[in-house]
């Protein structure tokens, strides 16, 4: 007995669990927005120099020709030859350029930085971080570095709220976290300067790790085992409808500003409804708090239409079903226990190796390709649900991770002018890619225990946002050889694949408790037992996944347990 059996007794998957995975999966619609939202953001328009200080546009008009042929006197083209260049501009007007079909020359005419400010173009984008800033030339690697500080934001979210939840429960760091991505991202849309963006978007980053790792937790620890699969699976969508309400949100509004609230200002709503999430009563027992723990379960089972377990259900029985897991539990965990035993290890070091292969997609067309990105993922995550329903979490995770990896492989070899065969490669290496991270959430947290649940999932995903912030560097490699930055990425890709299948399977496996429960799951040995190696070799002690040497230890002697698979991890 466990507690997945008091799930059962309790309604199982009923109308609490309905309303509970709702209400936590709808912030989603918002957290694929702060992810891409620099594409919107800090997208960078068609600029060139402004013009002379001495003239101006309106002061020309006697001239004869339309203004872009105008410009053509002060600003001279880039090295495609089809457009005005955005960093330079003549020291002197050639106005020799602008006689009827002339083909004067001014390729040796001096030029000059943009002295005098730019010119953008507000077509496609009415103001931008970037238009605002003169984040361009010399400057543009600043717009980048937005998005590599607010993963950093992530990242260090990852580690501060993992480590919080399991100290003082996922529900108090979930709200907290609502409230923080929503006063902070309304305050980024109020920055006076690049600098106070930069700011507002670290700790707005934090918060978002914070939203996304507690809520895919609460999720999980209220939910009966059978239906883990379709639940994580189908909650996955609210990221990818995400993604396009970005794209028609961006398309409409065109102003960075308004853009920052209208993606931020709906996480007041979401913390106003949060306060009626029950904690996970599972990590309540194990704090010694099951007192509250049982009150949640009352109040499921009220919620649920199963009264009579009001009555039936009482501490005793609580304990009852529970009884090695707070035996075995204290009361606090560290990164340090993620690696000290053997089980853990293993999951941990194979998880980090998975994670870090989640890399960014690369910048896409704005607008329509951000819709048809966002729209790959339907079939995607429909193929991954069924993979995780039949093949298991392991083979769905190195699949989805092999094949992309074949897919962008393949796009090296294609040429640059056949952009219908790259954009369908690309497409649907997104969606393998998008299958694998739908995986990975899901897989992470059934393989750690609820009282370092979160402090693992926090630890191992810090490793996939160290890959997005080394994206852009990854990137620059195209300038040495276009095909570098594919080779980088399809490399990540096989070599996380390796590793997943060395990966317990969890498919239809009641979650794990404590860290005996990783222990004795997927060593086959209590991790007294499983540490003994680290003492003395000579006591004959192997965990599977591990190769000890056996002195003066007889085969026979050897109880059946001890005698597992060797695998390389």
């Amino acid at each position: 007995m466990g507690f997945a059996d008091l799930l059962d007794e309790v309604g199982g998957f009923g109308r609490y669990q309905w309303l509970h995975v709702t209400l936590i999966s709808l912030p989603g619609l918002l957290m694929a927005s702060q992810n891409l939202l620099n594409n919107f953001v800090s997208g960078i328009p068609e600029h060139h120099c402004s013009l002379l200080s001495n003239y101006s546009v309106h002061n020309l008009s006697h001239y004869q020709v339309d203004e872009q042929q105008l410009f053509r006197a002060f600003i001279p083209l880039d090295s495609s030859g089809n457009k005005l260049d955005g960093c330079r501009r003549y020291v002197e007007p050639q106005w020799q350029l602008l006689g009827a079909n002339s083909s004067a020359n001014a390729s040796h005419a001096q030029t000059e930085e943009c002295l005098d400010g730019w010119t953008y173009d507000r077509s496609e984008f009415l103001a931008t971080t970037v238009s605002e800033w003169d984040l361009v030339c010399s400057l543009r690697p600043l717009k980048q570095m937005i998005q590599t500080i607010y993963m950093g934001g992530v990242l260090t979210g990852a580690i501060i709220y993992g480590g919080l939840s399991d100290r003082f429960g996922r529900r108090s760091v979930l709200i907290w976290s609502y409230l923080q991505l929503g006063v902070l991202g309304c305050s980024a849309a109020l920055s006076p300067s690049y600098s106070a963006y930069c700011v507002f978007r670290f700790l707005s980053g934090m918060a978002v790790s914070g939203v996304i790792l507690n809520g895919v937790s609460l999720k999980v620890e209220w939910i009966p085992t059978k239906e883990r699969t379709i639940v994580g699976t189908l909650t996955s969508f609210f990221f990818t409808f995400g993604q396009m309400i970005l794209a028609g949100l961006a398309y409409w509004l065109r102003d960075w500003r308004k853009l920052q609230v209208v993606t931020c200002a709906p996480q007041f709503l979401f913390f106003a409804y949060s306060w009626w999430y029950s904690e996970s009563a599972r990590w309540l027992v194990l704090n010694r708090r099951s007192d509250e723990a049982l009150k949640s379960l009352h109040r499921v089972a009220r919620i649920n239409g199963k009264p009579e377990m009001i009555d039936k259900l009482t501490l005793e029985v609580l304990h009852s079903h529970m009884k090695k897991e707070i035996e075995s539990s204290h009361s606090s965990f560290t990164a340090y226990d993620l690696l000290k035993t053997k089980g853990m290890r293993r999951i941990s070091i194979c998880l980090i190796a998975v994670w870090s292969a989640n890399l960014p997609d690369s910048p896409v067309s704005i607008y329509l390709m951000q819709i048809i990105f966002g729209a790959v993922d339907f079939p995607a995550k429909l193929l991954a649900l069924g993979m995780l329903s039949y093949l298991g979490r392991r083979v769905s995770q190195a699949a989805c991770l092999f094949l992309s990896a074949l897919v962008i492989f393949t796009n090296i070899f294609v040429p640059t002018d056949m952009q219908t065969i790259r954009t369908t490669l690309a497409c649907l290496g997104k969606g393998f890619t998008s299958a694998s991270f739908t995986t990975v959430y899901l897989y992470t947290g059934e393989l750690y225990p609820t009282v370092i649940r979160q402090t693992g999932m926090g630890f191992v995903s810090t490793f996939a946002r160290v890959g997005s912030m080394a994206a852009p560097a990854v990137l620059i490699l195209d300038e040495v050889l276009p095909a570098l930055p594919s080779v980088v990425y399809g490399g990540a890709a096989v070599l996380a694949g390796f590793f997943a299948c060395f990966l317990p399977e969890t498919l239809n496996v009641p979650l794990p408790d404590t860290i005996e429960d990783v222990e004795e799951k997927w060593c086959g040995r209590s991790p007294t037992l499983c540490q003994k190696e680290d003492v003395s070799l000579k006591e004959g002690v192997a965990c599977d996944g591990d190769v000890v040497l056996m002195e003066n230890v007889a085969l026979k002697d050897l109880k059946e347990p001890e005698v597992t698979s060797l695998n390389v991890l």
